[in-house]
């Protein structure tokens, strides 16, 4: 398991419908790359002027985060995201 370092936080993709409600079926090409995950752990968060300030986010928060700003690495033969704490955009409730 990983363990962030300061504000950082690490995810696990959740995989999109690939049905609408609907029921049309999309193909890979037709949907975009998914950017909600699930959060797995949390950095203990970074010092700014003299103050620890925590990420907002807790383990287990389903979250939307910026595509472009994580970074996707291998663990235990399963692929995780990293990113900072800026980079989540909201909690889904």
């Amino acid at each position: 398991m990983l363990k962030p370092l300061l504000d950082r936080v690490v995810l696990e993709k959740i995989e999109q419908e690939k049905k609408t409600a609907s029921g049309i079926i999309l193909t890979d090409v037709s949907k975009e790359a998914p950017s909600m995950a699930k959060v797995i752990a949390v950095g203990p968060g970074k010092v700014e002027d003299g103050v620890l300030v925590k990420p907002e986010v807790s383990i287990g928060d389903t979250v939307i985060y910026k595509q472009y700003a994580v970074t996707t690495v291998k663990v235990d033969g399963k692929e995780v995201l990293i990113c900072d704490a800026k980079d989540i955009l909201a909690i889904v409730a």
